[in-house]
């Protein structure tokens, strides 16, 4: 005799409860994704029309960046929200426990804003990395002291000869003097400038660190002055202290700069983390809402329609 025995769909639920479903937890990260890229587009339209090239136009810098991170907060919000809530409306539950329904619901929408997180990281890291070093190989030397160098050794300002101004034609400065530098020095050919380039930053860093140029380096920097450019020793000597001057006042400006920017950098980090951490909670919440929706078969109406569109 043959027994048939009859499962209920419940029982099957029962016996093998799903417990992560990646389908709900994907198409909830996408739809996060795709309305805050919708929504940031949006806002940096509208932070175009609000901006202006023209002094005096337009809205404020601090009052962009404020709006900016205020609107793009809010975004990211509102983003995971929709997100969560789409996974947990569409999550098919197993017949478990009331707290325990509600638990993977919210962890459903952890994993939807945990998703996002990882793989928008990812991709953006991806796609800066070869944008920095395009950036970096095309990028000009601006430090303070490649600037001081290139002041330092900046050639003689020759006078033009009368017969210039008259309208003549120049006639070239005797050999040896300011227009023309030497090409020896003690009896040795001059040095190439590319090669006193790294000795000169670092007579430059060295006086930086202590706060005063050194005798026996200024005298070095003097005689290098002459060698490259043919001027007079009193007007070495004061392209030299003129260029650390500046090199002192430029490496102050930097360092004001770079404290600047390091207040900037942690406001917007710690910036970041909360609306990040706001983002994760909205997205466990709307799983939650979503899950309840989805329960209590609550019929939203989208414009009028009762469908999803």
């Amino acid at each position: 005799m043959a027994v048939t025995t009859v499962v209920s769909p419940t029982a099957v639920a029962a016996v093998a409860p799903r417990s992560v479903q990646w389908g709900a937890v994907i198409l909830g990260a996408l739809a996060a994704s795709a309305i805050s890229m919708v929504l940031l587009t949006f806002g940096a339209g509208i932070g175009l029309s609000a901006a202006s090239a023209h002094p005096y136009a337009g809205a404020s810098a601090k009052a962009l960046a404020v709006i900016s991170a205020l609107y793009a907060a809010v975004t990211m919000v509102a983003a995971f929200a929709a997100g969560g809530y789409i996974t947990g409306r569409m999550r098919i539950p197993a017949t478990e426990e009331l707290a325990e329904s509600d638990f993977r619901d919210g962890a459903h929408g952890f994993a939807v804003w945990a998703l996002a997180l990882v793989v928008g990281g990812t991709a953006a890291g991806a796609a800066s990395n070869p944008a920095l070093g395009q950036a970096a190989v095309n990028r000009l030397s601006m430090t303070p002291s490649d600037y001081a160098v290139d002041r330092l050794f900046a050639p003689a300002p020759a006078a033009a000869p009368a017969a210039a101004a008259a309208g003549g034609a120049a006639q070239p400065a005797p050999a040896g003097t300011a227009a023309t530098p030497p090409a020896t020095m003690g009896g040795q050919a001059a040095p190439a400038r590319a090669d006193l380039v790294a000795p000169v930053n670092r007579i430059w860093a060295a006086s930086l660190k202590s706060g005063q140029l050194d005798a026996r380096d200024r005298a070095t920097l003097v005689a290098t002055v002459q060698q490259q450019t043919g001027l007079p020793q009193a007007e070495a000597e004061k392209r030299v202290d003129d260029a650390y001057a500046e090199l002192k006042n430029a490496e102050q400006k930097a360092r004001e700069a770079a404290e600047t920017a390091r207040k900037a950098a942690l406001i917007t980090a710690f910036g970041i983390a909360a609306t990040l951490l706001l983002g994760c909670a909205a997205a466990c919440a709307g799983a939650s809402a979503g899950a309840h929706h989805r329960v209590q078969r609550v019929t939203i109406d989208w414009f009028g329609a009762r469908r999803f569109w």
